[in-house]
């Protein structure tokens, strides 16, 4: 190879080093305007929140001012205890069309097609998130990392790589979204989700923490708990559960956490009949692939997916057609859902 070739080589290589290390630059520099929307997914988390809220915080300091959206209530969440404990600013969004055309989105801990985000109007510009692709979508910038534990690990760094000062309210968020997204430093834990966590560690607000820590269970979140125990069905080492109609999305999550502590189950699959169709949770302890099995299981009759330890999906009541099945086709599709699990796990 001749030197001008090697140097070729050279100059990318910087190039791409200097893209890596300057990842918050390049989301200024595809932000048309000073005014921006950072969407999270529906129901969001304690992870998705924290995100938004870092970044937000992070273009307010370069001049952008960033509402927080969503869409789907948070009320009597932990997510709602976090948001008002550090005062963040939210606004939940119910329609599309409350977004102009123009209106620049900025993804976080979710992507563009996804079942678990609603499509507003307005330009996805820019993505930041940890979950497998399965849609690829040509975004002016993105940056999404699917070994990473927890999105609010790939936010904190925007803020060390870029030597910016970390407020404790924000350092609170995103150790918290840390904790939450890989169970405690438990699941899906990688090597920059122990650094960020150690460098928050000390920064955060350890009094919030704890009151963050301590239950947040509701009496009427009990009676979900017990549709799901009373309706326990386990399959050698899969277990699913309905939690009952409408059953709040972060409480799915909750119970399917907790039945994957069964003695014996390595899978968990817990679902909620909703109005428009059935939301699933999942789960596993290492030995199934819960992302690739929800994608498979669900495939032709709903969409899934996620991470290799936690899953969600969701297959919609109505058809093609615009028409909506009937109550005895609800029925028929909550035990198809059952019998593709179970095969996509083999077990017939």
């Amino acid at each position: 190879m001749n030197k001008t070739g090697i140097k070729n080589i050279i100059k990318l290589l910087k190039s791409n080093e200097g893209s890596f290390m300057n990842y918050l630059e390049e989301i200024i520099a595809n932000i048309s305007g000073n005014r921006v929307h950072i969407q999270t997914h529906n129901f969001p988390d304690p992870d998705a929140i924290a995100c938004a809220y870092g970044l937000s915080e992070l273009l307010k300091a370069k001049g952008v001012e960033a509402e927080i959206c969503y869409k789907g209530n948070i009320e009597r969440t932990v997510t709602a205890k976090m948001v008002g404990l550090l005062n963040i600013k939210v606004k939940e969004y119910t329609n599309p069309d409350e977004f102009n055309e123009g209106d620049e989105i900025i993804l976080v801990d979710a992507q563009k097609g996804n079942s678990n985000i609603v499509d507003m109007n307005g330009q996805e510009i820019i993505c930041i998130d940890h979950h497998p692709i399965y849609d690829p979508v040509d975004y002016r910038f993105s940056d999404i990392r699917p070994d990473v534990g927890a999105c609010a690990s790939i936010i904190a760094t925007y803020y060390f790589d870029n030597n910016i000062d970390m407020p404790e309210n924000v350092a609170t968020a995103l150790l918290y979204g840390v904790k939450m997204d890989t169970a405690d430093m438990k699941r899906g834990v990688t090597q920059l989700d122990l650094d960020m966590f150690y460098k928050m560690y000390m920064m955060a607000d350890r009094d919030i923490l704890s009151e963050l820590d301590s239950s947040v269970l509701h009496y009427d979140d009990i009676k979900a708990y017990k549709d799901a125990f009373s309706t326990i069905d386990i399959r050698e080492d899969v277990c699913f559960a309905c939690a009952g109609y409408e059953c709040k999305e972060a409480l799915i999550a909750a119970i399917c956490d907790f039945t994957l502590t069964l003695d014996g189950v390595n899978l968990s699959i817990v679902y909620s009949p909703k109005q428009d169709g059935i939301k699933i949770s999942i789960r596993s302890s290492g030995k199934y692939l819960s992302g690739v099995i929800t994608m498979n299981a669900l495939k032709g009759i709903g969409t899934g997916g996620g991470h290799d330890n936690m899953a969600g999906g969701y297959v919609s009541y109505w058809r093609p057609d615009g028409e909506k099945i009937s109550e005895a086709e609800v029925l028929k599709i909550e035990q198809e859902i059952k019998t593709r699990f179970l095969k996509e796990a083999g077990i017939e």
